[in-house]
């Protein structure tokens, strides 16, 4: 059992798989703070200088007691919270549609070689055959 979990983890998927989920997570925290750091503040300025991070619509203000501790938390809808999210899904799914795009540019060369000769080619061939 030792040997094929020993052989099952070594295998190229796996690694690869690891090494994945490792760069996904990096590349996670690269587009949060691109879209939190450079482009919330942009998107904020054309809306009139607002923090969508601080939007948010009370349920409940929070209590202070007589001494300034607060006896219960504030209880709110962070929408806000929520448009960020929104705009950093649609910044990483734009950026993964752009590596996608880029690497089937690289992959339709190779396919086309594959695929056999067009039907121009094919055509052609035969009108010369017909000739002969």
């Amino acid at each position: 059992m030792l040997k094929e979990f020993k052989e099952f983890i070594l295998t190229g998927n796996v690694i690869d798989f690891a090494v994945a989920v490792i760069l996904a997570g990096a590349v996670g925290l690269v587009v949060n703070g691109f879209v939190n750091d450079i482009m919330m503040p942009i998107v904020g300025n054309f809306a009139g200088g607002l923090d969508f991070a601080d939007m948010k619509y009370v349920l409940s203000a929070a209590e202070v007691g007589a001494d300034g501790t607060v006896t219960k938390a504030e209880n709110a809808i962070r929408y806000g919270a929520w448009i960020n999210s929104i705009i950093n899904l649609i910044i990483v799914g734009f950026v993964l549609f752009m590596m996608v795009k880029a690497y089937n540019k690289t992959k339709k060369p190779a396919e086309d070689e594959a695929a056999g000769p067009s039907q121009e080619e094919l055509l052609a061939e035969i009108r010369d055959l017909l000739k002969k």
